[in-house]
């Protein structure tokens, strides 16, 4: 690694525009920035862009970057006297975070969701099976009433004429019914059996992984929820959104983040707040995103949030933040307050709205 960066006399960090104590998600964010103005598609070089992705992939691997970082210059640690007090600074590599364990009775929306409800699809695209079975019902009774009795020439016209004419409408919904019921029945054989579309970040950092198995295990259960991972933005061919759940006509885009411990907030403009300074171990581009697919989904509503989880030993907490473009959260807070927004309508799937997100997966 230092003979390569000698020759090429190119340092990786300052490609990536990055500090050399940069996080992972920094180093992430940077490359996926530099990587949309220099990819050969949209005017870079191949040889640029080779060495872009060769610095990526140098320093996002914990390995390779303490091997490109000891060839540098040697560090010179200050000698200590008297009593060494340990100090913890930055990320831990060692350090695996794991899910919370919830009890179900802690989740406020769990014992109010019967997961074998049947799935309502949207838009509606012809008359529910009650309403319609209810109006072939009194159809068949005005027959029967008509045949039962003896009617005079004028009362007989009018009751065929109502019967006739009733009898073309009823034909006309039964039609718009069995056509509404071959659509919904071909949807849901395509996509009715999947629940779960795309695939975390397997290379990245542990926490898509963790947020992956914390909405198959708890946000499932609501019979309409679909989630995906690894969505582009519209008109964008990198992955840009970690995680997506619909439900309904809500969806939630995720961030999913490792980052150190403490108490973190967001503002108005989505701008997020650690231990109550601004937040400089990391960066979200949720709110961007939020109106993006705002745009892209109208009468669908959106939220954001980035979900963090310890990047060493300590506690995250974030308080309830309704209303803001972005919400930081812990897995119990989402899973607790995301899961009872979504819990509201919770067996309806929006077959446009899946069908577009659907297209924005790029990680299969």
């Amino acid at each position: 690694m230092g003979s390569r960066r000698a020759v090429r006399g190119v340092d990786y960090y300052e490609l990536l525009g990055v500090t050399r104590n940069a996080t992972a998600a920094e180093i992430k964010s940077a490359y996926r920035s530099l990587a949309r103005s220099m990819h050969p598609d949209v005017g870079g070089t191949a040889g640029t862009f080779r060495l872009l992705q060769e610095a990526y992939e140098t320093l996002n691997d914990p390995v390779r970057r303490a091997d490109y970082d000891g060839a540098g210059e040697p560090i010179r640690r200050p000698r200590v006297t008297g009593r060494r007090r340990r100090r913890s600074f930055g990320e831990d590599p060692a350090y695996v975070p794991k899910l919370p364990r919830l009890r179900l009775d802690d989740i406020p929306w769990w014992d109010t969701v019967d997961p074998d409800t049947r799935v309502r699809y949207l838009p509606v695209t012809g008359p529910d099976r009650a309403p319609t079975l209810a109006l072939v019902g009194g159809w068949s009774l005005l027959l029967l009433a008509g045949l039962a009795v003896e009617l005079s020439a004028m009362l007989m016209a009018a009751w065929l004429a109502v019967l006739v004419g009733s009898g073309v409408v009823i034909v006309l919904l039964l039609r718009r019914h069995v056509r509404a019921h071959r659509v919904n029945r071909s949807f849901a054989a395509e996509f009715g059996g999947q629940r779960i579309f795309g695939l975390p970040d397997g290379q990245d950092e542990r926490a898509q992984q963790l947020t992956a198995e914390l909405c198959a295990k708890y946000l499932t259960r609501l019979p309409g929820v679909r989630v995906f991972h690894g969505l582009s933005w519209p008109d964008s061919v990198f992955e840009d959104v970690h995680h997506a759940v619909l439900c309904g006509r809500r969806l939630v885009l995720v961030e999913s983040k490792s980052w150190l411990p403490g108490h973190y907030t967001s503002d108005d403009e989505g701008t997020l707040w650690r231990n109550g300074h601004p937040f400089r171990g990391g960066a979200t581009r949720l709110p961007e995103g939020v109106a993006l697919f705002e745009e892209l989904l109208p009468g669908i509503e959106v939220r954001g949030v980035v979900l963090i989880y310890p990047s060493r030993a300590g506690d995250i907490t974030t308080v309830e933040q309704d209303g803001d473009p972005v919400s930081p959260m812990t897995p119990a807070q989402f899973v607790c307050d995301i899961g009872r927004w979504l819990a509201q309508d919770s067996a309806t799937v929006d077959r446009d709205a899946f069908t577009t997100v659907l297209d924005q997966v790029v990680a299969d």
